[in-house]
């Protein structure tokens, strides 16, 4: 059982070429898919970097707004006490204050 290398080269039991070929793709694909891994993790990062940023900025607003609503309960109430005294209606503080002997 004795197989010179001469009788391996003319009758190989696998083809070379396609050996080649077939390692050839398999390490493209291969670097491919690390190249799309880094590009994926590089663009998540800058992702998070922006929703904070876009985070930050909507609470920002959020709290603008809610000020804005809020003074212009303060006024509205204000405008309607106005109106209450004007007109008699204005509650007083401590409505029990009349019942104290």
């Amino acid at each position: 059982m004795y197989l010179c290398a001469k009788c391996v080269l003319s009758n190989p039991l696998v083809n070379f070429e396609a050996l080649i070929i077939a390692m050839s793709v398999v390490g493209g694909v291969i670097l491919i898919m690390l190249g799309v891994c880094c590009c994926c993790c590089c663009c998540c990062k800058k992702k998070s970097k922006k929703l904070d940023k876009d985070d930050e900025r909507a609470a920002r607003e959020r709290e603008k707004r809610r000020v804005r609503q809020e003074e212009r309960r303060a006024e509205m109430k204000s405008r309607h006490d106005e109106i209450r005294r004007k007109y008699g209606l204005f509650k007083e503080e401590n409505p029990y204050a009349k019942f104290e002997n």
